[in-house]
């Protein structure tokens, strides 16, 4: 049956953004050239995508619903094409069925590469962060394969690289004794911002704070009374870039302050909250900055150290605190003069300043290979508060699948049952949600492989639901047992 025409302002509205979103290829096409062929309509995709998504499409959306057309709200992985579909459909042109294959999408491709063949095709990969008791526990990493676990996850800001040698060859060996091969993921730590005691309390390696109280943050090199409670950072130079007003959180956000005056490499602060039991600031504890970009190198004299074991003995490299397409050009340069110009990397999102430069730095990272991202949810969320974590996890997962780019989905899934053997019923749905990442991490713990068989499980359960948001109708069991109970 031929459909006919639908209303001439909806039509006129969508050829319109049409017109708009083809345009993208002529107005970024130098932007385009200088990403790789296998790229390119990754990156086409994700510009016309990010065009679209700078309207409000929801009165279009709800007229498309009523007709019983697409709502466009699963189009991420190819946009123009499903609008040109829906546009064929409005003007009596319906188009041609086609078989639409899943698994052979360019996201799915692109996580094949990253993280190799999946053990289930209806959940994420799953990664699992070691540490240095792993290395000497055969039977630990053996029912870790068993039970799920594809990819190790080497956190380079611990242990050394004898531990982390020792870690990869029982793994290597675990993958041989089950027949599934596992990926070796290693992380460089970056520049993580840490406290240092300055002042009073230097010996103890704590300052005692109370909401209301002013204190100083200074550079390593400030002149101060030595009676006086001062914190240093781990990096120089900070002052001049943090501006007054703005916000510090210390300890993962536990304890806030804000900045009332700035002196030559001082800063006066306020504690303006303290949500800790103990009134105090350790030392080694971390500091995030939501309001300032500073200006440090994302790679470290350390992360350069590291580089030439991970380029040896891992399969991918997670990049912590990138922040702007200058840190990724550094970082593939110096690929390059170890000869691993188009190495994996795995771009770690745990900034705002990473957040609001998402479309920028995957179109750099396109340009030199097949990147994937990590949310990594525990600083993220400091960073941008708790309130607003839920959104922009959903955001940076429909960003990168227009990127054909596989996410994983990181920091405390399932972290109570690791600790305590017991689920909460928010982890739960907080795993489940996960499913729509192309891969999930849990942390070690005193029940790790008891997480691992629960999110399997989990996974496994939703993932039957739905691909990515398109939400796939399986025969559910309530509907069945009503009918066979009914009759």
């Amino acid at each position: 049956m031929k459909m006919e025409k639908s209303s001439t302002n909806l039509v006129q509205t969508l050829e319109n953004l049409l017109i708009e979103l083809n345009a993208i290829k002529k107005q970024y096409a130098q932007q385009i050239s200088r990403t790789p062929k296998d790229n390119q309509k990754s990156a086409i995709n994700l510009l016309q995508y990010l065009a679209a998504r700078k309207h409000d499409l929801r009165a279009i959306q709800d007229e498309l619903h009523d007709l019983g057309l697409s709502s466009l709200a699963s189009a991420e992985g190819n946009f123009i094409e499903v609008l040109l579909k829906v546009l064929g459909w409005l003007n009596g042109n319906p188009p041609k069925a086609t078989k639409t294959k899943h698994e052979l999408n360019a996201l799915s491709q692109n996580s094949l590469k990253l993280f190799g063949e999946p053990i289930n095709k209806f959940i994420p990969q799953m990664m699992v962060t070691y540490d240095k008791d792993f290395s000497h526990n055969l039977d630990l990493v053996n029912k870790l394969i068993h039970h799920g676990m594809s990819i190790a996850r080497i956190n380079c800001a611990h242990d050394t690289q004898d531990d982390w040698l020792r870690m990869i060859q029982i793994t290597r060996i675990a993958g041989q004794l089950n027949h599934k091969p596992c990926k070796i993921y290693m992380d460089l730590p970056g520049p993580k911002i840490r406290t240092v005691i300055l002042g009073k309390g230097k010996k103890e390696g704590k300052v005692t704070i109370n909401e209301g109280e002013l204190l100083w943050l200074a550079e390593k090199d400030a002149k101060f009374k030595t009676k006086e409670k001062v914190i240093g950072l781990t990096i120089d130079n900070f002052v001049s870039q943090i501006k007054l007003g703005s916000t510090l959180l210390f300890d993962d956000g536990i304890i806030e302050a804000v900045v009332k005056e700035k002196q030559d490499k001082m800063l006066r602060i306020m504690i303006t909250r303290n949500s800790s039991r103990k009134d105090v600031i350790k030392s080694d504890k971390g500091v995030n900055f939501p309001d300032t970009v500073l200006h440090e190198k994302s790679l470290t004299a350390f992360d350069e150290a590291c580089l030439p074991f991970i380029l040896e003995h891992a399969d991918m490299l997670g990049y912590s605190f990138v922040q702007r397409s200058e840190d990724i050009h550094y970082l593939y340069s110096k690929l390059s003069e170890f000869g691993k110009p188009n190495f994996p990397v795995i771009l770690k999102i745990e900034t705002q300043s990473a957040v609001n430069q998402l479309p920028e730095l995957l179109l750099t990272a396109l340009e030199y290979g097949t990147p994937g991202v990590m949310i990594a949810r525990g600083d993220l969320a400091v960073e941008i508060g708790f309130e607003r974590l839920s959104e922009i996890q959903d955001e940076i997962l429909w960003i990168c699948e227009a990127a054909h780019v596989p996410v994983i989905w990181a920091t405390q899934v399932l972290e109570n049952l690791n600790k305590s053997g017991i689920a909460t019923r928010a982890e739960v749905t907080d795993a489940a949600h996960a499913s729509l990442a192309e891969c999930v991490m849990i942390n070690k713990g005193e029940n790790t492989v008891k997480v691992l068989k629960s999110l399997k499980e989990i996974l496994n359960r939703n993932g039957r639901h739905h691909w990515k948001k398109r939400h796939m109708m399986r025969k559910l069991a309530i509907a069945e047992r009503y009918f066979m109970t009914a009759q």
